[in-house]
């Protein structure tokens, strides 16, 4: 199936930005943001709360299903911690934001974190598992990493991922007029 607009998603550690590069992009280019995390909550697409790291156990079976009529036909920008749940005929981009382990460190804390959940997420970060589930479930040549660390960050990321969005919309409007 041949889409009219791009699947994106923009994924990374909690606390490097995705939720506020999601807007912007959206706000931007009129793809629709999907938060995962509403999604999960909003249709029932979990199994349970966890109690030690206070967060809902996701069903990933549960999860796809709710999504497969949708995000396939493109136009969405999915906002989620993960990558790799998602099948490749899905996506046409993947952006991984990284950020400096004391900001993150200092933006988990600022979020109430459970320790064991906050030491975890910037181990992650640190040890780049998220860069390098991206880099083995997707084509490397979709796969982006950007800085997140300071709001100039989010500014330039945004404009960079608006010309991806442009030049691919170019080149697939191209294909319709084959």
């Amino acid at each position: 199936m041949h889409r009219k607009q791009p699947v994106i998603i923009i994924t990374g550690t909690p606390g490097v930005g995705k939720t506020s590069h999601c807007e912007r992009l959206a706000e931007s280019t009129g793809l629709k943001q999907l938060s995962i995390n509403k999604v999960v909550k909003e249709r029932g697409c979990h199994a349970g709360w966890d109690e030690e790291y206070k967060s809902l156990i996701v069903d990933d079976d549960k999860l796809l299903d709710s999504l497969e009529d949708e995000v396939p036909l493109g136009g969405y920008i999915l906002d989620w911690h993960a990558c790799d749940l998602f099948p490749q005929s899905w996506i046409d981009l993947v952006v991984v934001l990284r950020t400096d382990s004391t900001k993150l460190y200092d933006r988990l804390k600022a979020r109430d974190y459970p320790e064991r959940k906050l030491q975890e997420n910037l181990d992650s970060e640190i040890m780049e598992v998220l860069l390098e589930e991206a880099r083995e479930g997707f084509d490397p040549r979709i796969v982006v990493e950007l800085r997140s660390d300071a709001a100039e960050d989010i500014e330039g990321n945004v404009e960079r991922i608006e010309q991806w969005i442009e030049t691919w919309r170019k080149e697939n409007h191209a294909k319709d007029e084959d």
